[in-house]
C-alpha cells in the first residue's frame, strides 16, 4: 500500500463585524462616487476597511452598498468575501472588491430598520490564504505516475472564459452596444458586477429580456470591458493607444461598478500622464472618484501648466469641473512657495 500525505493548501479566516450607520439622513446627500470608511479591521493576518455610500445607482435606484479594501499588500493570493454576496482575489495594497448590494434606499426607508437616524449592518468576512510556496514545497511530492485531477492541459480558467466569450457558446443574453451585438452569459455578468446583477436579475425589465441595450459606451471600449469580465484582464490597455482605451474604460468601469477594472485603468493613466492627456485625465479622475489619479495630474498640470492651457482638454477640464481650479491654484502655489 502506498504511503499517504495530507497537507493544507489555504489558511481561512472568518470574522463577523456589526457596523452601525449614524446619521442616516446626511449619508444620503453623499455624491456617488463618496464612500465612508470603517475602521481597521484585522482578518486573516491582514487589515482591511469597509466602504460604505448611500447613493450606488443601478437599476436607476439609489442603493445602500458596502465594500471591502485591503490596506496592506498581501504576501501571497488573497482572496476575501463578504458574507457569500461577493468574493474578489486581492493581489496588491489598496484594491478594493466590488459594491456589494444591501437594499435600495426606499426599501431601507420603508423598513422600519432605521432609529434615531441609524442602523446596523451585520457583516462576515471570510478571507483564504494560500500557502507561501517555500511550504508549499516543503510538502511531500505526489507520485510522478499521478497526474492532477481536471489540470486543463495547463490552460487556465480566464483562458477557458475568454473561449466561451469568443465562441457565444451557452449564451443566453445579447447585450446590443450601437447596434453591435455581443453574445454573453448573464450568470457570468452578474457576478461581477452589481449592476449586471441588478439588471439581469432584478426587477428591471431586463431580466426577462433576451436582448439588452446599453447606452453610453462604445462598442469597441464595451468589447475591451466585456473581455476583463471574462478573463481578468486587458490587453487593450497594453496597445500604443492603450492611455485613451484606458480614458474611456474608467469612465465605463465606474458605470458598470467594476472596481478591478477601474484600478487597472488607473494605474495604466498615472504612468501616462503627459502634458497632452493630465487636463482629460483629470477631469474623469474628479468625475469619477479616483484620487490618486487625481493627485497625479494636479502635479503634471502645475508643473506644466501654460502648456497644458493649450491643450484642448483644459478646456474641457475647466467646462466639466471647474472646482478642480482650486486644486490646481494650491499646487502651484506650493510649487513657488
Amino acid at each position: 500500500m502506498g504511503a499517504s500525505f495530507s497537507s493544507n493548501l489555504t489558511d481561512a479566516a472568518r470574522a463577523v463585524h456589526m457596523f452601525k450607520i449614524n446619521g442616516y439622513s446626511a449619508t444620503r446627500a453623499m455624491a456617488r462616487t463618496d464612500s465612508l470608511p470603517s475602521r481597521r479591521l484585522p482578518v486573516g493576518g491582514y487589515h482591511w476597511e469597509l466602504r460604505y455610500t448611500a447613493s450606488l445607482i443601478a437599476d436607476s435606484n439609489h442603493w445602500v452598498a458596502l465594500k471591502l479594501v485591503l490596506l496592506a499588500a498581501p504576501t501571497a493570493t488573497t482572496s476575501a468575501a463578504v458574507d457569500g454576496h461577493v468574493s474578489h482575489a486581492f493581489k496588491r495594497a489598496g484594491e478594493s472588491s466590488a459594491w456589494v448590494l444591501i437594499l435600495r434606499r426606499s426599501a431601507l426607508e420603508a423598513s422600519g430598520a432605521i432609529v434615531d437616524d441609524a442602523f446596523t449592518v451585520e457583516c462576515t468576512i471570510t478571507v483564504i490564504t494560500e500557502i507561501p510556496d517555500n511550504v508549499a514545497a516543503a510538502a511531500p511530492a505526489a507520485p510522478a505516475n499521478v497526474l492532477p485531477p481536471f489540470s486543463g492541459r495547463g490552460l487556465s480558467l480566464s483562458h477557458h472564459l475568454g473561449e466561451l466569450l469568443r465562441r457565444g457558446t451557452g449564451a443566453d443574453v445579447t447585450l446590443v452596444v450601437s447596434g453591435k451585438c455581443f453574445p454573453a452569459h448573464r450568470a457570468i455578468l452578474a457576478s461581477r458586477s452589481p449592476v449586471f446583477m441588478a439588471s439581469l436579475f432584478g426587477d428591471m425589465k431586463e431580466k426577462s429580456s433576451r436582448s439588452v441595450e446599453i447606452r453610453d459606451i462604445e462598442p469597441q471600449v464595451f468589447g475591451a470591458m466585456l473581455g476583463f469580465i471574462y478573463t481578468d484582464s486587458v490587453p487593450e490597455l497594453d496597445q500604443q493607444d492603450g492611455v485613451v482605451v484606458a480614458q474611456h474604460l474608467l469612465a465605463a468601469a465606474d458605470m458598470c461598478g467594476l472596481d478591478g477594472l477601474k484600478i487597472m485603468c488607473e494605474e495604466k493613466l498615472i504612468a501616462g500622464a503627459t502634458v497632452e492627456t493630465a487636463a482629460t485625465t483629470l477631469a474623469l479622475a474628479e468625475q469619477h472618484g479616483c484620487p490618486r489619479l487625481k493627485a497625479r495630474c494636479v502635479e503634471v498640470v502645475a508643473a506644466n501648466l501654460d502648456a497644458v492651457m493649450a491643450t484642448e482638454g483644459y478646456k474641457h477640464l475647466m467646462a466639466s469641473s471647474p472646482l478642480v481650479m482650486n486644486d490646481l491654484l494650491r499646487a502651484v502655489r506650493g510649487r513657488k512657495s
